[in-house]
């Protein structure tokens, strides 16, 4: 298992911030592409064959088997959110590369083509589409569509990512939803990924398996009043977005609490941005999640009524756009059950984080996700933690699951 903490100490310093110790490794900056060309070495270290296709998902082959037959992948991805933790992604890609370390060193010959992915712009924290990479991969996004999203600096996708050419003329469907090609073949993806709560700290368990992802969704509430004096401006005359987006931060979070949802808006713009102004705009994104459609539906509505309603008795308005929404997911029950009774019956719990497995489960690939022990329990932030024999461990689970799909 030493090759698994060789590749952790490599990765450790990448995109690293010396003053809060999360990380930044947005797609297509300097962090991320360093990741990426570790993965090459990685790979190459291995004799693995490497495929890149036009929108940068990355994937490893051992060699000895045709491309496009039947397949089984594993994997993660190797972006994070904006000063985010050091495990979530890299993790899983990690310990696919060790796992293929381990079958080797058990003396396992697979039977089917096995290989390694890094999906891109998983977490959607420079382009504002989560699982970007995977749902273009698949066809469950358009390059059309996703070329034209923008970052914050206003940076085109399609200026940092080459794309499939001329959209839906270069043969392959990669330009009208129809894939990459990429995964041609893949009957089976497993993907493991650190544990993003507190299920395995209160179980005591160092692995466990996922059986589903919880419907979610980001939502862009353009908040439009009328800028005017600090100062001078009384505050029974002013049309004031702040005010509207106030009241509708606490509604989301009050409606989340009363149905044992999730509501968060962790993202603002405020225009012009002058502090001895009163704001002409605010722009804030809202992440929802429940624990079904029709609870996430409900949510999501209530907190745009109360918006509206709010913004009426402000003197502004209220635009919401959906930018982003994925459904209720469950993975596959037959590869679920028979990951769980391989790896000895370990605990079997749903997530309420959104993974590129998701996207391949519901694009038809039977999926199975295996999670790491979080001692702290908290994800996307520096404070995100894994324990080396916990780590160790997911290793082996992940190892014996592969033997059990690929002879």
């Amino acid at each position: 298992m030493a090759d698994f903490e060789g590749m952790w100490r490599d990765l450790a310093p990448i995109g690293r911030s010396a003053s809060t110790g999360g990380y930044v490794r947005q797609p297509w900056h300097a962090a991320e592409l360093e990741l990426r060309a570790w993965f090459r070495e990685a790979a190459a270290a291995r004799g693995l064959t490497v495929e890149e296709d036009p929108f940068g998902n990355l994937a490893a082959w051992l060699p000895g088997h045709e491309r496009g037959t039947e397949a089984v992948l594993t994997g993660s991805h190797l972006d994070s959110v904006l000063d985010g933790g050091a495990y979530d992604g890299p993790l899983g890609v990690v310990s696919a590369f060790a796992a293929l370390d381990l079958l080797r060193e058990r003396g396992v010959a697979p039977t089917r083509r096995l290989g390694v992915a890094a999906f891109v712009e998983e977490e959607g924290s420079r382009f504002g589409r989560a699982c970007l990479g995977s749902r273009l991969a698949v066809g469950a996004a358009t390059w059309d569509a996703a070329r034209e999203l923008t970052d914050r600096e206003g940076v085109r996708l399609g200026d940092v990512v080459q794309g499939p050419g001329d959209a839906g003329d270069d043969g392959d469907g990669a330009g009208d939803g129809t894939g990459s090609g990429l995964l041609d073949g893949v009957a089976t993806y497993v993907e493991l990924h650190v544990e993003q709560g507190r299920g395995l700290i209160d179980l005591d368990a160092p692995v466990g398996v996922h059986d589903g992802i919880w419907p979610h969704g980001r939502y862009r509430y353009d908040i439009a009043g009328r800028a005017d004096h600090a100062g001078t401006t009384r505050m029974e005359d002013r049309a004031d977005p702040m005010l509207t987006f106030a009241m509708t931060a606490l509604a989301a979070n009050k409606q989340a609490r009363v149905r044992g949802q999730r509501a968060t808006f962790g993202r603002l713009d405020v225009r012009p941005g002058g502090t001895n102004a009163v704001p002409s705009q605010v722009t804030a994104w809202l992440d929802a999640r429940a624990e079904s459609d029709a609870e996430l539906a409900a949510l999501v509505a209530d907190i745009e009524r109360q918006a509206t309603e709010r913004a009426g008795r402000d003197g502004t308005t209220v635009t919401v756009t959906a930018e982003s929404v994925s459904g209720e997911v469950a993975f596959d029950p037959a590869l679920r059950d028979r990951l769980a009774a391989r790896l000895g019956g370990v605990p079997v719990l749903p997530t309420q984080a959104g993974h590129d497995a998701g996207i391949l489960q519901e694009a038809g690939i039977a999926t199975a996700m295996l999670f790491v022990r979080n001692p702290s329990g908290v994800s996307h932030s520096p404070y995100e933690r894994a324990e080396t024999a916990d780590c160790l461990a997911g290793v082996v689970a992940l190892a014996d699951a592969l033997t059990g799909l690929v002879t």
